[in-house]
C-alpha cells in the first residue's frame, strides 16, 4: 500500500527517512554574505563531530563543495544544511550501511532589530530545562523539541531570546544562542558537558578572547554567577553579539568588554 501525506499519496523519497521519523541527523545553519558562507570551516568542523559522534558517515569534503555552490547562488540569506542517515526500515535499529541524504535549503537573511546588538535585549526566563545527555552535549542534532518548547513560552516583543537552564538549574544557553558573562575583567561561558549546542560563534569568541589575551574561563557556572555579573551577553553565527540588559530582576549597562568584542567580530565579518 502506498502512504499518504496530508491525505494524498506520497511520493517515493522521504517517507522513510530517519531524520524525519526520529531526529536521526543533524543541521547546520550558515550565514552566506556575497555569495560566500561564513564560518563555514568551523560549520564543518561541528558537523564532523557530530557524525563521528552519531556514526553518521558524512562526506565533509562533499558537503564543503554542494555549500559553497549552493551559497553562490543564494548570494544572500541563509543555507540551511540538513543531514540524515537516510532511509531506514520500521524500528529504531539504524541501517548497517546508511545512505545519507543531504538538504540544502535557503532563506532570506533574518531582520533583526539593530537596537539589538547596539542597546541590548531583555531575556525572557524559560520554565523548560535542557535534558541532561552527555553523549549529544555540543552537537547541533535534530532533537530541538526543548528549544521548541522553550520558544513558544513567549510571545511578546518584550523579549528577544530566552534564558535555558540545565535539569539543577545551571544557566546554559539561550534558545537559539550561546551565553557569556564578564566578571572582574573575566570572558566566563558555561561548560557543555551534558547539554546545550557549542555554537561555532562561540567557539569563535573564545578565540579571539584568547588572542586578545582576554582571560576565559570555561566552566559550571551557577544562577548567583548570572545574577551577579557585571556584563551579559549572548552570541549566535547569524547576528554576531547581543548584549544583555534585563534578565529577571538583574539589570546590565553594555559593558566594555562586550563592546571589544562586537568590535573584533564585525572586523572579521565584514
Amino acid at each position: 500500500m502506498q502512504d499518504w501525506l496530508n491525505g494524498q499519496p506520497l511520493d517515493p523519497g522521504l517517507q522513510r527517512d530517519r531524520g524525519l521519523a526520529y531526529g536521526d541527523g543533524l543541521f547546520e545553519t550558515i550565514a552566506v554574505r556575497r555569495g560566500q558562507p561564513r564560518l563555514l570551516d568551523r560549520h564543518l568542523q561541528r558537523l564532523a563531530t557530530g557524525c563521528q559522534r552519531l556514526r553518521i558517515p558524512g562526506d565533509i569534503a562533499q558537503l564543503d563543495a554542494e555549500i559553497r555552490a549552493y551559497a553562490t547562488l543564494l548570494g544572500e540569506g541563509v543555507a540551511k544544511l540538513l543531514l540524515t542517515r537516510g532511509d531506514g526500515l520500521r524500528g529504531y535499529a539504524p541501517p548497517a550501511e546508511p545512505q545519507v541524504r543531504r538538504l540544502l535549503l535557503g532563506s532570506p537573511a533574518p531582520a533583526y532589530p539593530a537596537v539589538h546588538a547596539t542597546e541590548g535585549i531583555a531575556l525572557y526566563p524559560c520554565t523548560t530545562r535542557l535534558a541532561h545527555q552527555p553523549l549529544l552535549a555540543g552537537l547541533k542534532h535534530l532533537n530541538r523539541l526543548e528549544q521548541v518548547l522553550a520558544r513558544g513560552e513567549w510571545s511578546s516583543t518584550e523579549y528577544a531570546e530566552g534564558l535555558m537552564l540545565a535539569q539543577d538549574g545551571r544557566p546554559i544557553e539561550g534558545v537559539f544562542s550561546n551565553l557569556f558573562l564578564v566578571r572582574a575583567g573575566r570572558l566566563l561561558t558555561p561548560a557543555l558537558d551534558d547539554c546545550g549546542v557549542a555554537g561555532v560563534m562561540r567557539g569563535l569568541l573564545l578565540d579571539i578572547a584568547a588572542a586578545e589575551d582576554i582571560p576565559t574561563e570555561v566552566l559550571s557556572l551557577s544562577r548567583d554567577d548570572l545574577l551577579g555579573a557585571d556584563e551579559v551577553f549572548l552570541c549566535n553565527s547569524q547576528y554576531g553579539i547581543w548584549p544583555v540588559r534585563r534578565y529577571a530582576a538583574a539589570n546590565w549597562s553594555v559593558g566594555p568588554v562586550t563592546r571589544k568584542l562586537q568590535g573584533s567580530i564585525n572586523e572579521i565579518l565584514e
